[in-house]
């Protein structure tokens, strides 16, 4: 589009009631939740994609979590809650596959069931029913191939694809009269006396801005005159997938007890809805935004982030921890030495290279990653600065939350 062009396409916005950036599971779901809220509004959604669920929707390890990790009362706990029983009861409306399978968290060593007590118990605080303390023999029937010390049955986890639910709310979303804009990337956005102009390759008149822009929402934000006082990190988790023969080792999920002193679940084993079993992700720095692969490299965003007073923080905090995961990212060998922790009997010809994504965690000055949702708002204008996992499970009750502060301005 030249410049005459793209002036020319500037002087017609098209006119909304309210314009959601972001055509991931999030801003999908709020779409649809501000339908359900406010039938008569005209939405529309946009996206710099050429479709829905590009980036972390798609590309994440398809868990549909309980809420057993998350901190009693944080909007990650009451959220997770909500919008599992909405999913589920979505998945079964709309005949979509999933299975709630349940898994295991496993303490390897005694040293690690101290912190497996805790996570039990903080899932009897939110709520959970039917979780079971495991001896390691009750771990093996099972799982019968894991090492166990102890561990924590959950009932509740199972397994879908959040590609396929994310596409089935942009489906929704159009029925109901929504409008999808792909290919249009959000480059300003200027307040005006009637309503928000949003600018991309078109131009978007409209009374409310929603920006649910994920690895992006950072810069989304600082465009909308909010300052989210965080920046996004990039990190990638990179998968192998178990070959055919290695697949019976792993029946459905199997967790480590988390290391308490590093912000990830770290390496697990988790069958697939389309079939298959995949070990992973581990956690490391991604060079870019969007960089799923070691060699993606964008040099202003690498920049933006090694000259952030919070990563050099939180490197000087985890450098250990990180060189470890740097480690499993280049060398089969650690990523495997991580694995047979959980499963001694796996090796490096039972794996084949598989996918990748990218979280986006939102970090502050002094180095803290956010534990929780952070949803900023302001006159016009709703900025999801940080929805880090369980946002899919709970896409439903996020989008609630979300559309509740959009009806408020």
């Amino acid at each position: 589009m030249n410049a005459t062009t793209l002036n020319t396409c500037y002087l017609r916005p098209m006119r909304y009631d309210v314009v959601i950036a972001g055509a991931g599971i999030v801003g999908l779901a709020t779409a649809l939740q501000l339908q359900k809220r406010r039938p008569d509004w005209k939405i529309a959604v946009l996206d710099k994609e050429n479709a829905a669920a590009v980036h972390q929707s798609s590309r994440n390890s398809g868990v549909i979590h309980s809420g057993i990790y998350y901190r009693p009362g944080s909007l990650r706990a009451t959220n997770c809650r909500r919008g599992y029983q909405l999913l589920l009861a979505f998945c079964e409306e709309h005949n979509i596959p999933h299975d709630i399978c349940g898994k295991v968290i496993v303490a390897v060593t005694p040293e690690e069931t101290g912190a497996l007590e805790q996570i039990y118990q903080r899932g009897l605080q939110n709520g959970l029913k039917g979780l079971r303390k495991l001896s390691a023999a009750e771990t093996r029937e099972i799982e019968p191939h894991v090492r166990a010390t102890e561990a924590v049955w959950v009932p509740q986890a199972g397994i879908i694809d959040y590609g396929q639910v994310t596409r089935k709310y942009a489906k929704l979303f159009e029925q109901n009269g929504g409008t999808l804009h792909f290919n249009e990337p959000v480059r300003e956005i200027r307040e005006q006396k009637d309503g928000i102009l949003v600018l991309a390759e078109s131009s978007f008149n409209t009374r409310i801005f929603v920006n649910c822009t994920g690895l992006y929402s950072d810069h989304v934000a600082r465009l909308s005159g909010v300052d989210p006082s965080v920046q996004i990190l990039p990190f990638r988790g990179e998968f192998y997938d178990l070959k055919p023969e290695a697949q019976p080792l792993v029946r459905n999920l199997i967790y480590p007890v988390p290391n308490p002193s590093f912000p990830f679940l770290g390496v697990h084993f988790t069958r697939m809805i389309q079939g298959g079993i995949e070990a992973g992700p581990n956690a490391v720095l991604a060079f870019q935004r969007e960089g799923y692969s070691r060699w993606d490299i964008h040099l202003k965003e690498l920049a933006e982030t090694l000259t952030y007073p919070g990563f050099r923080k939180i490197a000087r905090k985890y450098w250990r921890d990180g060189w470890a995961e740097m480690q499993r990212s280049y060398s089969k060998n650690h990523f495997v030495k991580a694995l047979k922790r959980l499963i001694p009997d796996i090796g490096p010809d039972d794996l084949a290279p598989g996918r990748s994504g990218v979280r986006a965690m939102a970090c502050d000055r002094e180095g803290n990653l956010l534990d929780d949702f952070l949803i900023l708002s302001r006159p016009g204008i709703v900025n999801v600065c940080n929805a880090p996992s369980p946002a899919a499970t709970a896409s439903l009750a996020v989008g609630e939350t979300i559309a509740a502060k959009v009806l408020e301005l």
